[in-house]
């Protein structure tokens, strides 16, 4: 029965060495997350930096991780953890578009918003941007109305169907499965594309004075 328990015992910290090594192994993309948090805490406070520890939880999970386990759980975790507020009513202004260190920090945020944080966390979780690309769409809501809206999609390949990371639908789906989304256009750090076209660049994403502005806040921050 000793010979028993010690063995279980054994096994029981050795799991939870392997745990805890897995949690602290050093990576580029922790460092990013431990100097958002640190940032987090001297701007927003402790309890915010309490909140926004599970982060680097998250990444220390998947940063072996495929990239479409990766992806879902980016989705996934920012879509919990990010409660929207509409941009007057958090920023008092009709239209601000926030960095992932402001998102985090306030815990809040509009549709750029959640899209900006997935598309810099999937980067730093080593995610090509060529794959990404912040979408401006129109979305049809419940009631029938059409509203402005953003989401991040994701490509596989070139050519694939894209994935959209939404807020509004948290579930997963290719583009071709989302009837209630009209592309207009989209953008990376490399290109602005045209609608329904992701190979074709339709100008530079420095036309965009909003992307360029966060762009701004993320480097004084040290955290592009």
């Amino acid at each position: 029965m000793r010979r028993h328990v010690h063995s279980s015992l054994v096994r029981l910290l050795t799991g939870l060495c392997l745990a805890l090594s897995l949690l602290w192994t050093p990576t580029l993309a922790d460092d990013y997350v431990l100097a958002m948090l640190e940032k987090i805490r001297a701007r927003y406070g402790e309890e915010a930096y309490q909140n926004v520890m599970r982060l680097n939880e998250l990444f220390a999970q998947i940063s072996g991780a495929s990239e479409m386990t990766k992806v879902a759980m980016v989705n996934d975790f920012t879509n919990q953890h990010v409660l929207f507020v509409d941009d007057f009513n958090l920023w008092g202004m009709e239209d601000y578009w926030a960095s992932p260190l402001e998102t985090f920090g306030k815990g809040a945020g509009d549709c750029e918003d959640f899209s900006i944080a997935k598309y810099t966390l999937l980067k730093k979780l080593g995610v090509s941007q060529d794959k990404l690309r912040l979408t401006y769409v129109r979305a049809r809501m419940p009631s029938g109305a059409i509203r402005p809206h953003m989401v991040l999609t994701y490509y596989a390949s070139p050519t694939s169907d894209p994935l959209v990371l939404d807020n509004l639908n948290f579930e997963l789906l290719p583009a071709s499965r989302r009837g209630d989304l009209a592309p207009v256009f989209s953008f990376n750090d490399k290109g602005l594309f045209v609608a329904n076209n992701p190979n074709m660049r339709a100008g530079s994403p420095s036309n965009i004075s909003k992307w360029r502005d966060v762009l701004t806040r993320m480097r004084q921050d040290g955290l592009e």
